[in-house]
Order: C-alpha cells, then structure tokens, then sequence
C-alpha cells in the first residue's frame, strides 16, 4: 500500500497523464486534468519554494513564553499534506508546502523562531496539543464554542466550505434541502461533517430522503471516486476544491457555504492550548503581517484572496456546539 503522501502523489501524477493525453487532442487552452499544478497556472510546485518572509519584530518575540524563547523553536502541527493548496508535498514526495505552511513560517518569522513542521491526521493533531508535543495546529482549523474551552485560537482566514460536483451533473447546493438524497463524500470529525449530518437530519424530519455520508481520510482521495461518478459530490474546504477543479478541468464547485453554519461567518484559526500564553503572539504577529503586507502576499501566491481577514482576532464567535 502507499503511504497517504505517496498514494496523494500518484493520484495527482495519474491524473496528470489523463490530462496531457486530453490535451493533445483538444485545444492548446484546455486545462489540465486532475491535481498536477502546473507553471501556467501559477502555482510552484518543486520544494524550492521561495517563501515570502518577513522582519522579527522583537516587542512581539517577546511575548512567546520564555520555555518556547529557550527553544528557538515553534513546533506547528497540520494535516498529513494532502489538502492543497493549503498543505500538501511538493513533487520531491517530502516537502510540506502550501498557504497553510507559508503562514506557519510567516509566524515563526515574526516571533524569531525556526518553525518545526509536523503532521499528524486530524484528530491527532488535538492531541499534540494537548500533550506538549506540538506548541500550535495550524492546518485549516476551524473556530467552535466547543473547541474553545480547550483551546486558544487566533484568526488568519475565512471559513468557507464547497461542494464540488463533476461538470454537467446538475447538482446545485444553494440550501440544506439540496443534499437530500446525495451521496456526498466528506472528512470524518470535521465541521463540514458536522454539518451534513445536521442538514441531513433535518431533511429526514421534513420527510426528504435522507443524504448518504461516505467518508475519506484524505482530501485528494476523492478525486477519482468523483470523475467515476462513484459519489456525487464531495464537501470540504473551499480552497481545496477551487483548486482541484481548476487543475482537473472535470469538475466545478456547485455551492459555498460559511463553515459556521447559516448563522455567522466562520474562521479559519491557529489553535494552542488554553491560556499557554502564546496566543498574544500569535495573534500580534498575523496582524503585523497583515500590516506590512506580506500576509496578502501569501493569499495572492496561494490563489486565496477571497478568505482575507481584516484583522486577527482571539477567540471570536465559533462555530455553535451540537446537540
């Protein structure tokens, strides 16, 4: 079997070779299949990356806790690379890159701390956290009531959610009652599972077919059981699904949705243990790069602008607990 880093990577090449052969028999213009990023689309791929970076700035350095100072180092935790454009390898099959490590660096820049990636799959992630193996989870995490009697957050992004769906299907997501009867692919313990299964519980109780859940572990898993048809959409982070379709050609984002649900605008946060004291930091840091602009830079490079913030905040409104 293939690691998920190795399986990710063969899905992308795979796909890549359907679309070259696509191509030599369509237009010059034509998109390419499936996840390769390619140099006309503006994204780099290889794991010299040329990250943007920023000044230390040594009034924020020094409100890191000074065990983390000693170190010299910002342990920051993600996803097992398999997400991009937000965290995924490089074609060296070993370099994690992505919007989500350029602002973990980004970060690290600002407070004068080398940043010391790691992965780990999702639920995984809670629990270097909560042991002291991992200082920050920066990886597309979003902000719950829930979450926040443990945790910490500081925001960097807006939470959206897609339902990507292959092209000519006639999906359309607009509301809740949409997804009845689907079968929709999703990650398992996310927000957006959490909110299928409420849309789909309130369907069934107004007497529509109920929506059939099948999950996958990783992001890029769903990208062939969606051209075969196998599933009929899948639902996930906004960003991802942008970007696959644009790669792939083959399918389109059929509805958007706030990943805090109908009644506010999510976020997108790090996230650090209750009162550790590192949140001040983080948080003043995000702001000095949205300040000095490098913090765009990255939305830019990553095809993201769409998800600014204007401003970090602490531990806003998150998403409301379930029942």
């Amino acid at each position: 079997m293939f690691s998920p880093s190795r399986r990710a990577t063969f899905l992308i090449s795979a796909l890549a070779v359907v679309g070259l052969l696509s191509a030599a028999c369509s237009s010059a213009d034509a998109e390419p299949d499936g996840g390769q990023v390619t140099a006309a689309a503006g994204y780099n791929l290889t794991a010299d990356q040329n990250r943007i970076t920023t000044d230390t700035v040594d009034t924020i350095a020094a409100e890191v806790p000074q065990d983390i100072r000693d170190r010299g180092t910002l342990r920051v935790t993600g996803s097992a690379g398999s997400a991009p454009p937000l965290r995924f390898y490089a074609d060296d099959d070993k370099t994690l890159i992505g919007s989500e490590t350029d602002f973990a660096y980004l970060i690290g820049d600002v407070l004068g701390l080398k940043v010391d990636l790691q992965t780990a799959d999702w639920a995984q992630n809670f629990v270097r956290v909560d042991s002291g193996e991992a200082d920050a989870f920066l990886s597309n995490v979003t902000v719950t009531e829930e979450r926040k009697e443990k945790y910490d957050f500081a925001t960097y992004r807006l939470d959206t959610l897609a339902f990507e769906a292959k092209k000519g299907s006639g999906i359309s997501v607009k509301d809740p009652k949409d997804v009845a009867g689907l079968k929709i692919a999703v990650g398992s313990g996310t927000n957006q599972e959490a909110l299928l299964v409420k849309w789909s519980e309130q369907n069934v109780a107004a007497g529509l077919a109920p929506t059939d859940i099948t999950y996958y572990q990783n992001t890029t898993d769903y990208y062939l059981p969606l051209q075969s048809g196998r599933i009929d959409a899948y639902f996930g982070p906004n960003p991802s699904s942008q970007f696959h379709a644009k790669q792939s050609g083959e399918t389109e984002v059929v509805g958007e949705f706030s990943g805090a649900g109908d009644s506010l605008q999510g976020q997108i946060a790090v996230l650090v243990k209750k009162d550790n004291g590192l949140i001040k930091a983080i948080n003043d840091a995000i702001n000095r790069t949205i300040e000095n602009g490098t913090y765009q830079q990255i939305l830019e490079r990553w095809n993201i602008t769409g998800e600014a913030v204007d401003t970090s905040l602490i531990n806003p409104p998150g998403l409301p607990k379930t029942k």
